[in-house]
């Protein structure tokens, strides 16, 4: 059974493109990383799947509910962090948290107080006087307090230090542990390498690639760095290639063999062979 599920959804704001023909299946338990730049479509699918916005075509489902006529049930038991924070001027963070609590008719303060010392927040401090970070680790406690089967997160780490992106990433894996799929979206690949089973990347509203990680980092290809006077001749199987004074680097995804006898041809004072990260296989997705 999937927590998410689309059928060519698509999402258009007259004749600006949203998201279009979305094909998404997140299966429920999964640790899954929705990958794409600013402007890609990420927002997008999310609020649609969500039902804050309508779907102009196609259809989805979340949790086994339709984004269109049940999104209330969506909302009941979903954890949403949107990408950008905001709170009603004058709460304190204690009421704000208190408050969502509430909207989920749920006492939630034993385990909110534990995110909040977790997270490091003051809750006795009124939300217009919280930086960008600390707005973000409100908005994350407010999703994952009530403990719900999926939590949607929308650039969540944008904001957060290094040691809290840490933290967070540590709930969450507590939460994925329990049994909660986790969704979201980022543009930091390292990201989505280091914690998730999933990825889909998204490039001008359109599905381009989505498989397991490890399957995404299996593509046989293999990143190449020289140093010195570098003829690629007739090789085939280069991309990515790119030139920085005496050094040169590209993906290879051809014959090994044909690649070495090239190399030994050329005049080097250096070559590396690695594999790939998952960001340089996605900017060969990308650019391609």
């Amino acid at each position: 059974m999937y927590a998410i599920e689309t059928d060519k959804l698509t999402k258009t704001y007259g004749t600006s493109r949203g998201i279009t023909n979305l094909q998404l299946n997140v299966d429920q338990g999964d640790f899954f990383g929705f990958i794409g730049p600013n402007g890609a479509g990420k927002s997008t699918t999310i609020r649609t799947l969500l039902g804050l916005i309508s779907p102009t075509g196609g259809s989805a489902k979340v949790l086994s509910y339709d984004i269109v006529t049940e999104k209330d049930n969506i909302l009941e038991n979903v954890g949403y962090l949107p990408s950008e924070i905001n709170f009603s001027s004058g709460m304190k963070v204690k009421d704000v948290i208190k408050y969502s609590a509430t909207l989920r008719h749920k006492n939630c303060k034993e385990i909110s107080d534990v995110l909040c010392e977790r997270l490091g927040i003051d809750v006795s401090k009124k939300v217009d006087a919280l930086s960008l970070g600390n707005r973000k680790k409100v908005g994350i406690i407010c999703a994952i307090q009530h403990e719900p089967k999926l939590l949607i997160l929308d650039e969540p780490t944008s904001g957060l230090d290094p040691l809290m992106q840490r933290e967070f990433f540590e709930i969450l894996t507590e939460q994925n542990k329990k049994g909660a799929t986790i969704f979201f979206s980022s543009h930091i690949l390292s990201e989505v390498q280091s914690h998730c089973n999933t990825a889909a990347f998204i490039r001008d509203g359109r599905i381009i690639v989505s498989d397991s990680v490890e399957k995404l980092e299996e593509t046989g290809a293999k990143k190449v760095e020289v140093v010195g006077a570098f003829e690629s001749g007739d090789l085939k199987g280069i991309s990515d290639l790119k030139h920085d004074g005496n050094s040169t680097s590209f993906l290879f995804k051809g014959d090994i063999s044909e690649l070495l006898s090239t190399l030994a041809d050329c005049k080097l004072q250096n070559v590396n062979i690695t594999e790939p990260t998952l960001e340089e296989i996605f900017m060969n997705y990308y650019e391609a």
